[in-house]
């Protein structure tokens, strides 16, 4: 992002919003480079790798993005991850079997969540949830 008046330092955002969450993450915005061959080509290992940075407690939340108007998938997707800075977020997203093959190429920005909710409701009878 090109830096312009209409730009306000991060500090002042974090000011107008501190008695809000604040949780720092990484969002990985990632796009297919060569068509969906290569994409598929690479799905298993990289859905692998994913499962494993939600295992060590890394993904906070990933998946693909679709068309605007939800019917097709172009081989886009966001991850969100937990990284000490920026320079770790990359490591995680140039370490993807997905980047590593070429497959995709991707962009790292910083995120922040301060509003939303997640409602969980767990039944222990029948060991099902609904998550909203």
């Amino acid at each position: 992002m090109q830096e312009t008046e209409e730009t306000v330092p991060a500090a002042a955002v974090m000011e107008a919003s501190k008695a809000m969450l604040q949780k720092k993450l990484f969002a990985i915005f990632t796009e297919a480079t060569n068509g969906m061959g290569p994409v598929f080509e690479n799905m298993e290992a990289h859905l692998a790798y994913q499962v494993g940075l939600e295992r060590d407690g890394v993904l906070y939340a990933a998946g693909p993005l679709f068309s605007d108007d939800g019917e097709r998938w172009a081989g886009e997707g966001m991850v969100v991850i937990r990284a000490e800075n920026a320079d770790a977020a990359v490591e995680i997203a140039r370490n993807d079997p997905m980047h590593k093959a070429g497959a995709r190429r991707f962009r790292v920005r910083p995120w922040m969540i301060n509003e939303g909710r997640v409602s969980i409701r767990l039944d222990y009878s029948t060991q099902t949830f609904v998550m909203d």
